[in-house]
């Protein structure tokens, strides 16, 4: 070998070394490095965009996540509580308070940080109804003639879409019916979610009265947009059950809905969470728009669903706030060097 040469391959495996000691150093700097996760989130597939991303996150960090598991609300925070799970991130306050304190509230979670603010929750009816009845409460429904107008079954009673078993929005619609004196003239269905207010949409574009409970972020509001498609009920006075029985749900508009507006955390194993402070930063420093959440679900509704479709979301999202994420992976590692 010539003296060139020499030079040439001594320089190269210099450069080959210098590349192999870099990226060794670069995953050393990865506090997550050897670290499993086990993420949760319910069998709302809507969920999945606000978990994956999070995910991607904690990949970012170097966490060795596994693929996310589909559980009830209930068996996530028991199975988080435990320790057999890592984290969920659609914990909503204030309507799942029971379900969280039931777990063992702050004494087995970490909650730091908001992730999405501004849920909102009630109920809907179609414009062109509420504006020919002029039905603009809840309560009117205790008047069979207008309750009627909601029948889709045949029995005479309201037919309310209302929430899937083992959401605490289901206890309340429950207790509001009861409480306002409708449980002769509305009943609330209940079932897959997804699968009544499909129906329900179906009716609305046959031109038929529909009545139904939703929530922010989710498609359906970016469907049928309230205001223009559709019109938010009042309700006379709040109601609600176990720990929130004595909440005021008005608004600071003086409008009442009769559910609070709520606001999601990521929360996490209490124990792990104090042995990863880049994950506990992280989980208390991200903030997602719950704009960014509709818009999202209603690409989902509209056939962009897939596993893929939703990594290919996270990775859109990302890209369109790089210096936002790249925020959020910085504070983190700093909290792991502290």
């Amino acid at each position: 070998m010539n003296h060139s040469k020499k030079l040439r391959h001594g320089g190269l495996l210099a450069l080959t070394l210098t590349a192999l000691l870099g990226s060794q150093a670069m995953a050393a700097d990865l506090p997550g490095k050897g670290v499993v996760v086990k993420p949760l989130q319910s069998t709302i597939a809507e969920e999945s965009f606000q978990t994956e991303l999070v995910n991607r996150a904690l990949k970012a960090l170097g966490y060795d996540v596994q693929p996310t598991s589909e559980v009830d609300y209930n068996v996530a925070y028991t199975t988080i509580a435990s320790g057999d799970s890592t984290y969920m991130a659609v914990n909503w306050d204030p309507l799942q308070t029971d379900m969280f304190n039931a777990a063992g509230g702050n004494q087995k979670f970490y909650r730091e940080g908001t992730y999405i603010s501004g849920a909102a929750q009630g109920y809907l009816i179609d414009k062109k109804t509420a504006e020919k009845y002029h039905i603009h409460d809840l309560s009117q429904l205790k008047d069979p003639k207008l309750a009627k107008l909601f029948d889709d079954n045949g029995d005479g009673k309201a037919d309310l879409t209302g929430c899937e078993p083992g959401w605490g929005c289901g206890e309340v619609i429950d207790a509001q019916l009861k409480a306002y004196g409708l449980s002769n003239t509305v009943q609330q269905n209940s079932g897959n979610y997804a699968a009544i207010m499909a129906d329900t949409l179906t009716r609305y574009r046959q031109g038929k009265p529909v009545l139904y409970y939703t929530w922010t972020p989710y498609w359906v509001s970016n469907v049928l947009k309230p205001g223009k498609d559709v019109l938010w009920l009042t309700v006379p006075f709040s109601a609600n059950t176990g720990s929130q029985k004595n909440l005021d749900t008005t608004l600071p508009n003086g409008k009442n809905y009769g559910f609070p507006v709520n606001n999601e955390h990521i929360v996490a194993n209490k124990q792990w969470a104090a042995a990863n402070p880049a994950a506990a930063k992280l989980f208390a420093v991200m903030k997602l728009p719950l704009a960014d959440v509709n818009a999202q679900n209603l690409s989902m509704h509209n056939g962009e669903s897939s596993a893929q479709d939703i990594q290919d979301q996270v990775s859109g999202w990302i890209t369109a706030h790089q210096a936002t994420y790249n925020g959020w992976l910085d504070e983190a590692k700093a909290a792991a060097n502290k």
